[in-house]
C-alpha cells in the first residue's frame, strides 16, 4: 500500500497523482519531483539560478549536470546528469518550514534552500549560494 504525508495542511492536489509528487519552493528557483514505485524511487531537484559548488562534470555524462540533485531509495544524494527538468506548473508550493513525505522521502523547504533525505539520512541540501551531497 503507498502511504503519502503530506504536512501542508492539504487534503489533495492536482499534482499529487498515486505515486509521484511535483512541487517547487515559494521562490521558485527550487523545483522537485519525488517518485516511488515501478522503478522509481527517488527524490529529484532541479535550480534555475544557483552559484554552482559542483564544477567538474563527469566525462561520462553528456546532458546537463551541475543543476540537477538525487537522491534514491538507498545511498548517497549525487548530482544528475539529465537531459530534461521536473519542473511542473501545476505543483505544489511547499511552504517555507514546510515538509512533503513519499515512501520515505522528506523534503523541506525552508528561507535557505531545499533539503531533501531518503529513509538512510541520506540526500542533498540545496541553495543558490551552496549545494551539498550527503
Amino acid at each position: 500500500m503507498l502511504r503519502l504525508t503530506l504536512t501542508l495542511g492539504l487534503l489533495a492536489s492536482p499534482a499529487v497523482a498515486g505515486d509521484y509528487i511535483a512541487f517547487h519552493s515559494p521562490s521558485g528557483n527550487i523545483h522537485c519531483a519525488m517518485a516511488s514505485g515501478d522503478g522509481w524511487d527517488n527524490v529529484r531537484c532541479d535550480m534555475s539560478d544557483l552559484t554552482p559548488s559542483y564544477r567538474k562534470q563527469p566525462a561520462d555524462c553528456e546532458f546537463d549536470w551541475g543543476s540537477s540533485f538525487a537522491v534514491d531509495l538507498t545511498g548517497k544524494g549525487y548530482l544528475a546528469c539529465v537531459s530534461d527538468a521536473v519542473a511542473d506548473e501545476n505543483g505544489l508550493e511547499l511552504g517555507y518550514g514546510k515538509s512533503i513525505s513519499l515512501a520515505g522521502f522528506t523534503c523541506t523547504s525552508e528561507k535557505s534552500g531545499m533539503t531533501c533525505t531518503n529513509p538512510g539520512g541520506h540526500g542533498f541540501a540545496i541553495a543558490k549560494a551552496k549545494q551539498r551531497v550527503f
